[in-house]
């Protein structure tokens, strides 16, 4: 008898439950289903087939490196290994500070958003300042798409392809981050659409944790 009691309570198991029951339960389902919003939606769908377009990328380097016997090591430890490492630091910060403007967009501290976004945006400025240089050292030293002084002539390719579709990643997030960082400031965007952003600038740092160790550290010049 008590147990009867309390499903009919719950509205669950009993034949005379309440229609309103069902609708509250199917009303719960509709708004999980709808608790991500189409943007960051879009944005995550965006990261994912990024993601597998950067793999393809990774695992063509690593196939080229291992399939070469005479595979170039050009990166001395001063200042190609230490100048990496400066990078690493410099997006790793960033996305410190992409943290901090999201939580200051939450917190509705606009000013706050707008300068940590900011902030954010210098270290990617430096960062590909930084790539850039690495780039014309290398060229300087002879690296060509096809044609290099150590070794394997594919290295200029896929190192050209690799790292440069990520420091065009880079410099499309400085724009982006920056025509966010204006609507923030004047009240115009939402802290969802900052947060937006921010999983957009952490995955392109992502990226770069696995593009450092691979390409630079693995190559790196012995003596």
């Amino acid at each position: 008898m008590a147990s009867d009691e309390a499903m009919g309570a719950t509205g669950v198991g009993h034949p005379h439950a309440s229609p309103h029951a069902a609708e509250r339960s199917g009303s719960r389902m509709e708004a999980s289903l709808y608790a991500i919003s189409s943007r960051k939606l879009g944005m995550w769908l965006f990261l994912v087939s990024d993601a597998i377009t950067f793999a393809a990328l990774l695992v063509a380097y690593s196939y080229l490196r291992v399939a070469s016997e005479n595979w170039p090591r050009p990166f001395r430890f001063s200042p190609s290994i230490v100048n990496a490492t400066i990078m690493t630091f410099v997006l790793v910060t960033s996305s410190v500070t992409m943290v901090l403007a999201v939580r200051a967009a939450k917190e509705g501290r606009r000013r706050g958003a707008a300068g940590w976004l900011l902030a954010t945006m210098l270290g990617g400025v430096v960062f590909a300042a930084l790539h850039l240089r690495e780039w014309l050292t290398l060229i300087h030293e002879g690296v060509r798409l096809f044609q290099n002084p150590w070794g394997t002539p594919l290295f200029g390719a896929a190192f050209f392809s690799l790292t440069g579709l990520h420091i065009a990643h880079v410099c499309a997030g400085v724009i982006y981050l920056g025509a966010v960082a204006i609507g923030a400031g004047r009240g115009r965007v939402s802290a969802d659409a900052v947060e937006i952003s921010g999983l957009y600038w952490c995955f392109v740092d992502l990226v770069w944790m696995f593009i450092f160790p691979l390409v630079y550290l693995m190559s790196a010049r012995m003596g």
